[in-house]
């Protein structure tokens, strides 16, 4: 459906129902007919830890700022901004020809005239206001997983005497068992348990917090200066229309290498009904965040010039991605993946100034496109079960879309839909200029015979958007 001007509590409520938006353009894929179900994902921000693989992300960035060394080859990190090819939704024909793609995201900050290598200010988008940066430590963890591979020791002599003997890993893990045992009865109460060796510094050691690994500290001659600025698009703010021409060559070079557009193809009018134009109104709240609700996009500036731009929503609950794209140039920095860990960041940020803003939202979860898949390794997460709208967490989805490409996630099999309308008469509708109940439309159609279309449209977006939200008819 086309969404002329939303709030952003309508949105909310539509994206918990499986709605998604492109533009002013909103859809909601029919998950048991599509061959590509598409699952509304989202992680709990607060509760995240980066793995293995995202920690290796944000290193390459760091080395990359710090030391100017480009990786060569392509990106070789999750696809934050590609699409599944058979599940890609679509504008009608008339109005947009571009594939409504799953996306992802950035930070917020302000460019300023001399920077750090990173800098970490977040700007207020009405009045400029900046806010205090985070500080940030090196962690020992991180400088030891840069250090290179030890040589192969060169033939010698044997053994040196004067050192113990290695240890076999079996006996190894056996005696961390046996310690870990000895704590727990002690822990008990246990009192005929000998004493157990105090912890060791790696077992007490908290997990290192994402704003750590992003905010890390570089050298004061890092060869290159990242900032992130953020921009509202809707209505357009004089920061965006001033960046809006550099913000639309990144996306034209995108839309070519990326997706292998024609040249003709990325036109700016495109690129402005795409991602620009939103139907949310801009809104601020005393419990909200500083910057607003709304939509808005997020410049990744290096050196003095934009080189990537995530496309958010910043909802009552959630920050929600929309889109994001980069500089072909840099497409071996992974600055899909990277933008995610920064929106995930961005997102516990926010949650400081507006408690209930929790999650992040990353579109869809599509488990049969194996490169979509990415999505669920930003954990925890949930996925929203197309039947009840009830949230479940990923693991107990994973197991059921294994066999399955369409799948009730909710077990109860007694739930049904919390909001589901059941008396259509309430739905609002906009007929020749005037709001109205469905009830009072009908009234005067006089025998109107669209109740069936009236209640689809009920059961989709639900009570009490179909209660808010007006239906137009012609």
């Amino acid at each position: 459906m086309w969404s002329h001007t939303m709030t952003v509590q309508d949105y909310q409520d539509l994206i918990d129902r499986g709605w998604r938006r492109s533009g002013k353009y909103v859809y909601k894929p029919k998950l048991d007919k599509t061959c590509c179900p598409q699952y509304t994902i989202r992680c709990h921000a607060l509760k995240f830890q980066p793995s293995k693989s995202h920690k290796k992300v944000l290193k390459k960035i760091s080395k990359f700022i710090s030391k100017g060394e480009l990786p060569k080859g392509q990106d070789d990190g999750e696809p934050m901004d590609s699409v599944c090819d058979e599940a890609g939704p679509r504008e009608p024909s008339t109005v947009c020809h571009s594939e409504l793609k799953c996306a992802a995201i950035a930070d917020i900050q302000k460019e300023l005239p001399e920077c750090p290598a990173i800098t970490e200010v977040q700007k207020e988008v009405v009045d400029g206001a900046p806010v205090d940066s985070e500080k940030s430590r090196k962690d020992p963890e991180s400088v030891a997983d840069e250090r290179t591979t030890a040589a192969a020791p060169k033939p010698g002599m044997g053994a040196d005497p004067g050192r113990p003997q290695c240890r076999k890993a079996k006996d190894l893990r056996k005696e961390r068992r046996l310690q870990k045992e000895q704590i727990r009865q002690h822990a008990d109460g246990d009192s005929s348990i000998v004493s157990p060796m105090p912890p060791t510094a790696a077992q007490t050691k908290q997990p290192k917090p994402l704003e750590d690994f992003i905010n890390e500290s570089l050298p004061d001659n890092s060869s290159h200066c990242l900032e992130v600025r953020l921009v509202r698009c809707n209505p357009p703010s004089p920061q965006f229309k001033a960046s809006f021409d550099a913000s639309y060559q990144v996306y034209k070079l995108y839309q070519m290498a990326i997706h292998k557009d024609p040249p003709d193809k990325p036109s700016e009018s495109q690129f402005r009904r795409f991602l620009c134009d939103s139907p949310l109104e801009a809104e601020h709240s005393p419990d909200g965040p500083e910057v607003g609700y709304g939509s808005f996009h997020q410049q990744y500036w290096l050196d003095g010039r934009i080189v990537a731009v995530g496309v958010i929503d910043i909802l009552p609950t959630c920050v929600s991605s929309v889109y994001f794209y980069y500089h072909p140039d840099f497409a071996s920095l992974s600055l899909g993946s990277y933008s995610a860990l920064r929106e995930i960041a961005f997102t516990r940020q926010l949650q400081k100034q507006s408690p209930k803003l929790s999650y992040y939202y990353l579109g869809f979860y599509i488990h049969s496109c194996p490169k979509m898949r990415y999505k669920g390794q930003y954990r925890p997460s949930d996925l929203l079960c197309p039947e009840t709208y009830a949230w479940v967490q990923i693991e107990q989805c994973l197991l059921q879309l294994e066999n399955s490409r369409y799948a009730r996630f909710n077990q109860d099999p007694d739930a049904g839909d919390p909001r589901v309308l059941k008396d259509v008469g309430r739905a609002l509708v906009l007929y020749r200029r005037a709001v109205m109940p469905y009830a009072a439309y009908s009234r005067k159609r006089k025998g109107s015979s669209d109740e069936t279309e009236v209640q689809q449209y009920a059961d989709l977006v639900g009570q009490d958007s179909a209660e808010r939200i007006l239906l137009y008819r012609a």
